[in-house]
């Protein structure tokens, strides 16, 4: 993809332990605060921070083609009880500081989770799957990306219920994805 031009922002979490390890242990203390929001809303106060920094040498941290590592901290406080709860995001870019800010890096992570989390990490419980080794991770995600991709090309705009429903009926699936005339529901 970046020999096309096309640049990469990778969210990085445990099922990559090398470089997550490698992004977790830079040293995020010193490195100056890029960009937060602060929101309100459905019952919750959010703080996100961006913070970014330069990789010196390029690949050099277990993706060939990054640029920056990024690490975004989501404060989420409940109004109604007081309970705070932290998250904490790693992610590489492929593109350099200069193409890059840290309100940018914000938008585009928070985009890619309204996407993700929701399908893949909320439908498919993608973060709990046990696949850690060999080319598991990898067949699991073409699994998941095919059931979205199918029932997408189905016309389905909710995943969650599409699943649902080819769950009840299976034949459906194997009818659709054998038949020499594909019919979709």
């Amino acid at each position: 993809m970046t020999g096309r031009g096309a640049h990469l922002l990778i969210p990085v979490k445990g099922n990559r332990p090398t470089l997550f390890a490698q992004l977790t242990t830079l040293p995020w203390a010193q490195i100056p605060i890029g960009h937060q929001t602060r929101d309100r809303g459905h019952g919750r106060r959010e703080t996100r921070t961006v913070k970014a920094v330069t990789l010196h040498t390029p690949g050099g941290i277990g993706f060939p083609h990054a640029q920056q590592a990024i690490r975004i901290t989501r404060t989420r406080t409940i109004t109604t009880s007081g309970k705070t709860s932290r998250e904490t995001a790693y992610l590489t870019i492929s593109l350099p500081a200069a193409d890059a800010h840290p309100a940018d890096l914000q938008h585009w992570a928070r985009s890619e989770w309204l996407i993700e989390n929701h399908v893949r990490d909320v439908t498919f419980r993608e973060d709990l799957h046990q696949a850690r080794t060999g080319n598991g991770p990898a067949v699991m995600a073409t699994l998941r990306n095919t059931a979205i991709g199918f029932h997408r090309a189905s016309g389905d705009t909710n995943i969650a219920r599409a699943a649902r429903r080819a769950g009840r009926r299976p034949h459906d699936l194997i009818t659709a994805v054998t038949s020499s005339n594909p019919r979709t529901q």
